[in-house]
């Protein structure tokens, strides 16, 4: 991180991987280690890569079940749902920021720009991962043994 400032992140998709890398995603496994499940708030809107996933996936690259209880709700029922069950809220949801990630990586977003388009907003599409979530898992279907 030294030999990029403080600011290489925006230089490449493979510096900011680098910076989630370090800022995120280890400390991430650290709080993980001995865990056996870890219940996460990935919705299926999200994102185009998060369409073939399941509310229950096994993580192989961390072994550990990944449950997502959120999975199938649109951003309006999770609002409700929260709203309804009084559960706590970050506020800079209401300030236009569905999807929360580090400081100088996350914007607010305009009407109608998808819901995680104030992520690493100057990056294409396809590559808006941090890393905590990638495609490393396969999907636990019912009956089938982990």
């Amino acid at each position: 991180m030294q030999r990029q400032g403080p600011n290489g992140f925006f230089d490449s998709v493979d510096n900011r991987h680098a910076c989630c890398e370090v800022r995120k995603v280890e400390p991430l496994g650290r709080a993980l280690a001995g865990a056996r499940l870890w219940i996460t708030g990935i919705r299926r809107e999200h994102s185009a890569a998060r369409q073939d996933l399941g509310s229950l996936e096994w993580d192989d690259g961390r072994g550990i079940l990944k449950f997502h209880p959120l999975f199938d709700l649109t951003w309006d029922e999770a609002k409700a749902f929260a709203t309804t069950n009084q559960v706590p809220v970050n506020p800079l949801h209401e300030q236009g920021f569905p999807s929360i990630g580090c400081a100088p990586c996350t914007r607010a977003i305009a009407p109608g720009e998808p819901m995680r388009a104030g992520r690493w907003w100057w990056e294409t599409e396809e590559k808006k991962e941090c890393g905590l979530h990638l495609k490393n898992g396969r999907l636990v279907r019912k009956g089938s043994e982990v």
